[in-house]
């Protein structure tokens, strides 16, 4: 997959730098995943928001295979592996998956 598809963390600050790295290796170290994690760690620089045909892509398609196939297995694996550290304005939307 090619790297426009990689996810990003944007940090505003050294903190938020410090504690996304953090983050990433500890999850690095336990193994979670198979794979590496290819996240990139950057600052933020400028926001370009999107296009209205990519906003609420997932909301609005997910019959879509790629919804199906790609998306939906990652969110599910996000709410079962870190539903405690979810806000709880998102913790309801867990008996959804």
């Amino acid at each position: 997959m090619g790297t426009q598809y990689r996810s990003a963390i944007f940090f505003h600050s050294p903190k938020q730098e410090q504690v996304a790295k953090e983050s990433k290796e500890k999850l690095e170290k336990e193994g979670v995943y198979q794979e590496p994690i290819v996240t990139q760690i950057v600052p933020f620089t400028t926001f370009y928001k999107a296009e209205g045909y990519h906003q609420d892509y997932f909301d609005r398609n997910q019959e879509y295979p790629y919804c199906q196939f790609v998306i939906n297995p990652k969110i599910k694996k996000l709410y079962k592996d870190f539903k405690d550290e979810l806000k709880d304005e998102y913790k309801a939307d867990v008996s959804k998956v």
